[in-house]
Order: structure tokens, then sequence, then C-alpha cells
């Protein structure tokens, strides 16, 4: 089983991996399945189905698809420009993607927000047309959004894409028990197998580049957020709460009788930053996911900036651990909150998290893999319950205490031999039953919890 680093971690924006990136992507396939066809299109339509109708206002999904079907992509996506392209089709009703004709697009009357008819595929669901000048459908393709700004159509889905190995890596491991063997067998790290099956595919230099991106880009996200206040967009009026818990922590540093469990705001801090551009909109790396972006790297700008001994040259260590456990959860069970819940996104970025901070403390991989475990058997059974379907409550702190259960998690594993009672894989497992048998109210629906418990107007 393969999965790169840079599919696990992707360069993107808010709010959602699943809701705003996955509808970018998949329009814009659709629009290379346009240009590939013979046929002379005139304009586009869309409807939105289960996950992404119910909660597709909040996590902006009828904006992205639009400015998908427009031409953007996550990874270079332009606001200025966007906002140029939505007032534009807001007086003309045409859109005029690169190598197409002008497509008339009124949002209106050609999007949907199907709340009645469930696609089989998944939660997040999305069909996507074509019409000729005579308004007739010639062109028709169903996406499903499966999580982490992953993307599949309808056929791709059904032929078993979304676990398609690719060409052999050297350590071909599909679980935890799998990767140990591999790493006793090998004598390498996690991160070290998980390095060799990168450069078989991409290369040394490029894996090196791609990684100090990533990295950067999380970093810079974070400082934007510890840096900036105001009122987070969406109607709920929450207030941006980084910057001041920051400037306060600031301000505190030197203080004689400071209280030990402080370091636990500062974790909290760098991912709630995180986590409120996310909710702005801004751009962020999935980690795997966006609702969880925040949890990884503030695990990270922890060990950078408080731990004694901490060294950038382990960041891509951290990030081909992080991406080696998070390619055994997506692979056996999901990462998800449509399909399993927040234990699958938040649950699954803690368990990277903290297998990741494991590895460049000097963990073995057993103690490596006890910590996964440890964080993510602590995740079991959280629901994905975002109030008025935004990114926000409970999202936002949500990240800061899975970032604060990753440390934990990691300390607890260094602590010991690498020896423990519940292996990865069945914790992998639980949370996928779990996530299948959860009542869909509890899956990014906003039909249950909290959602429905705060008043949310």
């Amino acid at each position: 089983m393969f999965l790169s680093v840079f599919e696990m971690f992707k360069v993107g924006i808010g709010p959602s991996s699943s809701h705003t990136m996955g509808p970018m992507v998949a329009a814009a396939r659709f629009l290379d399945m346009m240009r590939a066809s013979p046929f002379h299109f005139a304009g586009v339509r869309a409807s939105l189905h289960g996950s992404l109708a119910f909660t597709g206002v909040g996590h902006a999904t009828d904006r992205a698809t639009i400015l998908g079907l427009a031409g953007f992509v996550p990874d270079t996506y332009d606001n200025d420009k966007a906002e140029a392209v939505l007032a534009d089709l807001d007086s003309t009703h045409l859109l005029h993607p690169e190598g197409l004709p002008p497509l008339k697009f009124d949002p209106k009357r050609d999007l949907a927000f199907d709340y009645d008819t469930q696609l089989k595929g998944h939660a997040n669901g999305m069909i996507l047309m074509a019409t000729d000048a005579q308004g007739d459908v010639t062109l028709r393709q169903v996406f499903y959004s499966i999580g982490g700004g992953f993307v599949m159509t309808e056929e791709e889905l059904a032929a078993g894409k979304d676990t398609d190995e690719g060409a052999p890596v050297p350590f071909p491991f599909k679980s935890a028990k799998e990767m140990l063997e591999m790493a006793h067998a090998s004598g390498k790290t996690i991160a070290g197998m998980k390095r060799a099956n990168e450069e078989s595919r991409g290369g040394a230099d490029n894996l090196k580049r791609g990684t100090a991106r990533l990295w950067q880009v999380m970093n810079d996200c974070i400082d934007r957020g510890l840096n900036t206040d105001g009122i987070l967009p969406g109607g709920l009026q929450v207030k941006r709460r980084a910057k001041a818990i920051h400037d306060a922590l600031q301000a505190e540093r030197g203080m004689n009788q400071q209280a030990p469990h402080t370091i636990n705001d500062w974790m909290s801090v760098y991912a709630m930053a995180v986590n409120e551009e996310n909710a702005a909109g801004g751009q962020v790396v999935t980690a795997p996911t966006n609702g969880a972006a925040g949890v990884l790297p503030a695990t990270l700008r922890y060990y950078l900036d408080h731990v004694p001994g901490a060294s950038e040259k382990h960041v891509e260590d951290f990030l081909l651990t992080a991406a080696a456990i998070g390619g055994l959860v997506k692979y056996n069970a999901s990462i998800s909150g449509a399909e399993a819940g927040c234990q699958a996104e938040v649950g699954s970025a803690a368990a990277m998290s903290a297998a990741a901070l494991c590895a460049v403390m000097g963990g073995t991989p057993e103690q490596v893999e006890n910590a996964a475990e440890i964080a993510l058997e602590h995740h079991l059974g959280m629901t994905c319950d975002p109030v008025k379907g935004l990114v926000q409550v409970p999202c936002i702190e949500r990240n800061g205490l899975g970032a604060i259960k990753a440390v934990s998690a990691a300390s607890l594993a260094l602590r010991g031999d690498g020896t423990h009672l519940v292996p990865l894989d069945a914790c992998i497992e639980t949370m996928r039953q779990t996530g299948a048998d959860m009542s869909e109210k509890y899956k990014e629906t906003s039909l249950g919890g909290l959602a429905v418990n705060v008043p949310n107007c």
C-alpha cells in the first residue's frame, strides 16, 4: 500500500477538504472531461447530495463548485481573482474556463442542493452535467469527495481505485503489523521506510523540496492565525481567539511561578490559529483533512519551539512518519467525517501527530505505533456535529485538544517499551466499525449533537 506524503498533505483552501477542496477538484476534473469530449457545450449544471447538501452552505461547497467550474484549483487558488469571477457571474450568468466556450450557469437555477437523493457510493456525492445549446444534458458524471481532498468518479470508486496500490515500492506495508515487521527486518525507522517508498516514486530532491514547502505553508498558516483577529464569517459571530491568547502567553513568558499546564495553551493556540484561518477560507494543508488541519502543525510547532534539542532537520521525518500512519488509517478505515465522524478526522490527525512526535524524539517503531494507537483510541466514537454546518464550533477548539492528546500519547509511549495490549490495527478497525454503526445524524450532516442543541443564529 502506498499513499504519498503529498497526497496525505495537500495545499488547499478552507474551510473543508471534503466539502470545499473536493468539489473544486471534481469540477476541475469535469472541465478536463469536457475538453476531451467531441461535443460542443453551452452550459453546465451541478447537484449536491448527502452531506454535501446538508452542510454545503456552511462549508462553501456551492462557491467551491462554481469556482471549480470556472477553472480554479485549490493548490493555486487566488481569492482576488475568485471574487472577480463571482462578480462577473452574478451579472452575466456565464463562466469562462480556459479551453472551452463561455458556459451558461445561473447559480440559483443550475446548482441544486438535493437533500432527498442519497448517492450510493459515499456520503459526499455530487453530479456535474454539461448541456448543449438547447439545454439538453450531453455529458454527466457522478463524483465522490471521499475525504482529505481525495476525489473519485463513480466508476473509479466502484473499481476500487481508492485503494489502488500503483507501482511497487520497497516497503508496501498495508497494516501496522506489517509495518513493524518490515522495520524490524530492514533495521529502518518508519520514516526511513516511507522515505524509500517516496524516493522510489518521485526522487530525493522532489521529496526534500515538497516536504519543505508543506511545512512552510503550515507554519505560515499558524503565524497568520496568531496575528489576525476579528469575527469569522458564516453568521455565528464566532470571535477569533488565537491572537489574544498568543499575546497573553507571550506577555507571561519569563514570569516566575508560571503554571506547568500553560504549555497546553501553547499547543492549543497553535492549532486554533490554523483552524481559524481555515474557517476564514485561508490557505491550509490537509492533515489529513481541513477540519483537522491544526493538530499536526501545532504538534510540530510545539516540538520545534518548546522541546529542548529540537531541530528543523527532523521536519521531514515528522511528516513522513505522520503520512505513514495516516495512510494506514485511510486504507483500512476512513479519514472522512461524513463517513465515520470526527474520530476519522481529529482522531486520525492526533494519531499521526503522536506517532510523528514520538519518532523525532527518538522513539522505536514499536513506541511510534503505540503512540498512534493511544491517540486514536481516545478519540473513538467522536461525532462530527458542526453548528450551522460551519467548521468552527466545536471544530476549532477540538483541534487544540487533539494536539494536547497527541503530545500526551507520544509522551506515554516514550515512557514505555512499545509493548501494549491494543494493537494499532485493532484500533483502526474499531474506528471503522464505529463509523459504520454511527447514526448519520452525527456524520457531518449537522442533524444531531451540538448542531441541533446550540442556537445557530
